[in-house]
């Protein structure tokens, strides 16, 4: 076990799963944030949310397939009217669940340097974590009317205390966990030990991972391991990921449009589906909804692509696949009475 394999930090972990005679249910989530470059420094004066004000297509998309996709929120687009405009009108309609992600650089009280490391809010001190994330869950309870259960650390940055305080809270489910990748170059969680499956941990707090995993003809049993040798810093002079991949050996996959085709989501999900999980979340940043602000979304053309890859996919699992539209509280509904 690593210094940073984030299962350590994850107390009493019980994995679940739906009856694989179940239909797959399928969740959107939208990691809901201020426009910033990802290539450039942590700032604490990038505040800016545009972007904000291009979410309605996809939104339309989501309700079109009966989809009520998850926006959860950092502070700067709680605390500015152009950033909580829509997902307002959303949440007041039934069409969208608003759950909080703490982007600890641009979230009071502000202690820490700002750097790589504190990126990661399970990074913080606990008390200083605790302030933040107290701040944000009262923010999102003054403009919403209604107090947060879901939360997805930003960066991914679940850490040691994260678990306590969230039950401390009054937070029921954690999106955290980014499976199976590896984030530990600037200080960040390992989650590469991780499943997509869902668990219970703590005192009945419930996790629903990032969806992801290792495809390929290796077995599941060492594909982690291949794969993690060959994207040794010693070895990616080598390309060796690369090479695995174009021989169908192994590769890393996301649930995502951002840098995944829908080919490549429809593989993972068979993968899994195959190996018994019912659980999928597709998850994207609400700055790729607009041209310009992330590596994935450069150009209209980009975004059209975009938005198509998520069409298609929508198509396939809640057609082909059988699947069914659900939300986090639903799962967990499902998974409490199974």
């Amino acid at each position: 076990m690593s210094s940073r394999d984030a299962l350590q930090w994850v107390p009493n972990r019980r994995e679940v799963t739906l009856a694989s005679d179940q239909k797959p249910q399928l969740l959107v989530v939208v990691d809901t944030e201020e426009d910033f470059d990802w290539d450039a420094p942590f700032d604490r004066a990038n505040t800016g949310v545009a972007s904000m004000e291009h979410i309605g297509p996809f939104q339309e998309l989501c309700q079109s397939f009966g989809l009520r996709p998850v926006y959860v929120a950092d502070f700067p687009v709680i605390d500015q009217e152009p950033g909580r405009r829509l997902l307002r009108e959303y949440h007041a309609a039934g069409q969208a669940i608003i759950g909080a992600h703490l982007h600890p650089w641009v979230t009071p009280p502000f202690e820490e340097e700002v750097n790589a490391f504190h990126s990661y809010p399970g990074n913080l001190p606990r008390e200083l974590e605790r302030a933040k994330l107290s701040q944000l869950t009262a923010r999102i309870t003054e403009e919403f009317g209604e107090k947060p259960t879901v939360y997805k650390a930003g960066r991914y940055g679940f850490g040691p205390n994260t678990a306590g305080i969230l039950a401390e809270l009054g937070y029921e489910i954690d999106l955290s966990p980014c499976c199976p990748f590896d984030l530990t170059a600037d200080g960040g969680p390992d989650y590469t030990r991780f499943t997509s499956r869902p668990y219970f941990f703590g005192d009945g707090l419930l996790s629903l991972p990032c969806t992801g995993g290792f495809t390929g003809w290796l077995p599941r049993s060492t594909a982690r391991t291949v794969y993690g040798l060959a994207a040794a810093p010693a070895l990616r002079w080598s390309r060796m990921t690369g090479v695995l991949s174009r021989l169908k050996a192994v590769e890393r996959m996301q649930l995502s449009p951002e840098g995944f085709t829908f080919n490549h989501m429809r593989q993972l999900t068979e993968h899994l589906y195959a190996h018994g999980e019912r659980v999928f979340s597709v998850a994207l940043h609400s700055p790729s909804l607009s041209p310009g602000n992330t590596p994935y979304v450069r150009s209209d053309r980009d975004l059209h692509e975009f938005m198509g890859t998520l069409r298609t996919y929508f198509e396939y699992f809640l057609g082909e696949l059988g699947g069914q539209p659900s939300t986090p509280a639903e799962v967990r509904s499902h998974l409490l009475a199974s």
